[in-house]
């Protein structure tokens, strides 16, 4: 996600903090430098040679799936992918039915902030390549329009809206540095200064843990205006508006402004779904035990195995795995990498799988609804000068009408284009659940042609939107986790299930994953840093060890481990 409000807040601190070095996504909660461990010339482990060969299940084809699997046959075991519906999971990139095929939509991931450095390593190491993200007021989007109760504001920079969006700004920043230390959590971030990091953040953790996004809001002086809490919460931070997320908690956003992952968001050309089906047919320069050229594709035969629909244990600690074709197997070690809630619903588990404390997290996980509506049209027409102001026909567009968040996507001038129409979450979603495709484009298409009536949206329309509502995929059920008031110690529980040997004997061996089981959930890098953590903890499993110059995340847990809130 970007903003509009927070952008100004790192602004403020360039001038002194243009001697550090760039943020990264690690987060306050486990401050350990995924990047630094990829990028290592050891390399992420190694297995005993006896266990070469060895049948790994990875539950799940999304990115977190892919990554895991594409690290462990680089180990030298054979991971055996479950896929139930497309590899890519939420990274997932569609064209357009009979329209030209080089126009695609983002329905899932769409834009990555530059302090997603593990995600960063993945990109390069396929080849692909990002360009800027048109996000509302960023430097390559040519024009913004803010619409709120039916007045329009058009901008090119911040400083050309009203003065209640500066007073607005002002007082986010107000209320990141007094109730949250702003400024000394980056400058920790960015040094990589873990006792600072843990110091700041312990200390916020014990007193926000109950607290809304909201109620954040309203205990800060800065805040008093109910104007200015509604302004930003329907443009001031988000690309459609936060007041969707102000029942989560605050401890969540914290996470989002200390890293940066709201601003300077990027795009891979060509589209997100490219990088884990790279992932899937690369062959590694540097693999144990198997042959030159083996491939996630080759160890597979070309295709993943089917839904997985039953899990349980068996003697000799084994875990089985029914899928959809009836197929039985069992392996020593599961990484599970779909939603947690997967577990509870669409899949046949033992209750001995995890320890009841692990049921109940996946069980109060939150998941945030998400739609999106997006048409090819036939040149970004929104480059057009209006005869009569010189401004730009159409813009992205940030709106408390239906639509919310526009988007205008092109690759040049003379060259067909698509619009995202619409992007919304949770309520905003809900409301579209009924209706097929077409019915959003009309209900879309008449918002914004009150916003703007010269343009005739529908003329460039050349062909049939394509939509999707996550809440309602079958293989999802929700877009992204993001943590109630009261829930860090569940995430907490999910997010260091890596860690086995604090767990009984009888219940190790799956090993969760995902942007869900991350403390940021929603990012891409998330789901990478939790597909490294099982990594480590498969390694661990099978007797294996890191290179002592390269200490996996097992292996410094200890020193960073999240804060642990009592349970009484």
């Amino acid at each position: 996600m970007t903003s509009m409000v927070p952008t100004a807040v790192h602004d403020q601190q360039d001038d002194r903090q243009s001697d550090l070095p760039p943020l990264t996504m690690f987060g306050p909660d486990f401050p350990y430098a995924y990047d630094d461990y990829l990028a290592h010339p050891a390399g992420l482990g190694q297995i005993p040679a006896t266990e070469h060969g060895t049948e790994v299940a990875v539950i799940g084809g999304g990115l977190s799936g892919i990554v895991a699997a594409y690290e462990l046959m680089k180990m030298g075991l054979k991971p055996v992918v479950y896929e139930a519906d497309r590899i890519g999971g939420r990274l997932r990139t569609v064209g357009f039915e009979g329209s030209d095929p080089s126009l695609t939509a983002e329905m899932g991931a769409m834009r990555f902030p530059p302090s997603s450095t593990a995600l960063q390593h993945y990109i390069d190491l396929v080849g692909l390549k990002t360009r800027p993200f048109p996000n509302p007021l960023a430097p390559d989007t040519p024009s913004t329009v803010v619409d709120l109760k039916g007045e329009s504001h058009y901008a090119r920079t911040l400083e050309d809206l009203p003065e209640v969006y500066h007073q607005v700004m002002e007082a986010w920043n107000a209320c990141l540095e007094d109730g949250a230390d702003f400024s000394a959590m980056q400058r920790a971030i960015r040094e990589r200064d873990v006792p600072r990091i843990r110091e700041i953040w312990s200390r916020l953790v014990a007193r926000l843990d109950n607290q809304t996004f909201y109620g954040y809001l309203c205990d800060s002086p800065a805040f008093a205006s109910f104007r200015h809490r509604e302004i930003f919460g329907q443009v001031g931070f988000g690309t459609g508006g936060w007041d969707t997320d102000f029942p989560n908690s605050i401890l969540e956003i914290l996470r989002v402004v200390y890293t940066g992952a709201d601003d300077d968001h990027r795009g891979i050309v060509g589209g997100s779904q490219q990088l884990p089906l790279r992932l899937w047919e690369r062959e590694p320069r540097k693999l144990v035990h198997w042959t030159p050229g083996t491939s996630l594709a080759s160890l597979h035969g070309g295709r993943p195995r089917p839904a997985v629909t039953r899990l349980h244990r068996a003697a000799g600690d084994r875990i089985v795995v029914t899928d959809a074709a009836g197929d039985i197997r069992s392996y020593p070690a599961v990484v599970f990498t779909a939603q947690s809630w997967m577990l509870l619903s669409k899949i046949d588990c033992d209750d001995s799988l995890f320890p009841i404390d692990h049921w109940t997290a996946m069980e109060r996980t939150h998941y945030m609804e998400s739609s999106k509506l997006f048409v090819p049209v036939d040149r970004p027409f929104w480059l057009d000068k209006d005869e009569v102001t010189g401004r730009d026909v159409m813009s992205m567009t940030l709106t408390d009408r239906m639509t919310r968040g526009t988007y205008l996507l092109d690759d040049g001038p003379d060259r067909p284009a698509v619009i995202c129409l619409s992007y919304t979450w949770c309520d905003d979603s809900l409301k579209w659940l009924p209706l097929s495709a077409n019915e959003r484009m009309e209900v879309m298409l008449k918002s914004l042609s009150e916003i703007y009536p010269k343009v005739d949206i529908r003329k460039h329309i050349i062909g049939s939107p394509v939509t999707v509502s996550w809440e309602n995929e079958p293989y999802f059920m929700g877009a992204f986790k993001a943590n109630l008031p009261g829930h860090y110690r569940y995430q907490r529980r999910l997010f260091t299930h890596f860690m086995q040997d604090r767990l009984p004997a009888d219940r190790r061996g799956v090993f969760l994953a995902g942007d869900d089981i991350s403390w940021t959930a929603g990012w891409a890098e998330g789901a990478i840093q939790t597909a490294l953590n099982a990594v480590w903890g498969v390694m661990a499993h099978f007797g294996g060890r890191t290179d002592p110059k390269n200490p996996g995340p097992g292996d410094v847990y200890d020193e960073i481990a999240p804060v642990e809130l009592p349970e009484d």
